[in-house]
């Protein structure tokens, strides 16, 4: 492909080297929706766009472009547009590294003479430090959904009628006032059970969703008390969780085949369809039992994630070691709970000192 084709193709050979990288498909897409992002805002310029199909954005249409004519400038008109519509520096962070990645690709496979986009700043993100539970309120979240377990015995004893659950994965979790009506139903008893383990491992092993969600029942070792996830850039690691996870997963495993269907395969978490639980109905559930405590954080499993970390180092745990937890690839993204903690040592010292 030469510099100077449709934007189509352009994108098209960008996506394909993309995932003959084995680059994750999350960044993959986000990466190719940004590349196309800048070359539907370079396309409107004339001394880039070299023609047009049907006039449309350069998305849709079959608009030509000079990639190889692409100086700063344009990519600097391209991020202040995007200052101006309010995007957050994290997104504009990542819009860069798409276009030194997508820059990096011409020189490499398409004959470009440099990469403009090379010299672009990155912005420094938001020193925001994450909202966290108190171990307390993290306690609190996960009883809210242990109270389930009562049921297993009423789930063991019940047969399945067989039939195919009707209901979407959204929403699917019983809490509250019905849990009665739980225990009379085998597979919201299931789903309760489900909940329960979902939220103790998310607090005791600190992994992201993505990566709960990808485990597989053979993921797990028993014997040890570990999983083997898969994190970013495909980096498989060994994390421990504790007795109460261990217990909610037995329970959970026992309870599992209520909701199994032909497209479970060996998923350790299933939505009630049967198919592999996603990442948005496990951030619904987190959001659904954390709801009931007005003065707890509305969190997400991430704030579980940055939860269990603080939570650790305050009680003595290395950093080193939280790094290889969290499957962290530098110390620097780590660090972080350093402030955290301080930030929580400073709150209580004002709060309860004396002279304070």
């Amino acid at each position: 492909m030469s510099t100077s084709s449709t934007v189509t193709e352009v994108v098209s050979g960008y996506a394909d080297h993309l995932w003959s990288r084995d680059v994750s498909e999350h960044t993959a897409r986000a990466y190719v929706s940004d590349v196309s992002d800048f070359l539907d805002h370079a396309v409107h310029s004339t001394k880039l766009r070299l023609g047009s199909g049907d006039g449309q954005s350069a998305k849709s249409s079959g608009a030509r472009i000079d990639i190889a004519a692409v100086e700063l400038d344009d990519l600097r008109s391209w991020l202040i547009a995007l200052d101006d519509a309010g995007a957050a520096k994290s997104t504009v962070a990542r819009k860069i590294a798409a276009v030194r990645s997508f820059f990096a690709y011409g020189v490499s496979n398409l004959g470009l003479p440099n990469n403009p986009a090379a010299r672009l700043r990155t912005p420094k993100k938001d020193s925001r430090l994450p909202t966290v539970l108190k171990p307390q309120q993290a306690a609190d979240l996960i009883s809210a959904a242990e109270r389930s377990r009562g049921a297993q015995r009423d789930t063991r004893s019940s047969q399945s009628d067989g039939s195919a659950p009707t209901d979407t994965d959204t929403g699917d979790s019983t809490t509250g006032d019905s849990a009665q009506q739980g225990k009379n139903d085998p597979l919201d008893a299931a789903k309760r059970i489900r909940d329960a383990a979902i939220l103790e491992m998310l607090y005791a092993t600190a992994v992201r969703v993505s990566e709960l969600t990808g485990l597989d029942r053979s993921d797990i070792d028993h014997r040890a008390s570990m999983i083997t996830v898969l994190g970013k850039g495909n980096k498989e690691r060994r994390v421990p969780f504790g007795t109460p996870a261990r217990q909610a997963l037995e329970d959970w495993l026992a309870a599992r085949e209520l909701l199994a269907g032909p497209r479970s395969g060996d998923a350790l978490f299933l939505g009630v369809r049967g198919g592999r639980i996603g990442a948005r109905q496990v951030r619904e559930l987190v959001h659904r039992y954390g709801s009931d405590d007005p003065s707890s954080p509305d969190i997400g499993p991430h704030g579980l994630r940055h939860s269990a970390a603080t939570h650790m180092l305050d009680r003595g745990a290395d950093l080193r070691q939280i790094q290889e937890l969290l499957g962290h690839s530098t110390m620097s993204s780590t660090q972080i709970y350093t402030q955290v903690s301080m930030q929580r040592l400073q709150d209580t010292y004002r709060r309860a000192h004396p002279r304070a």
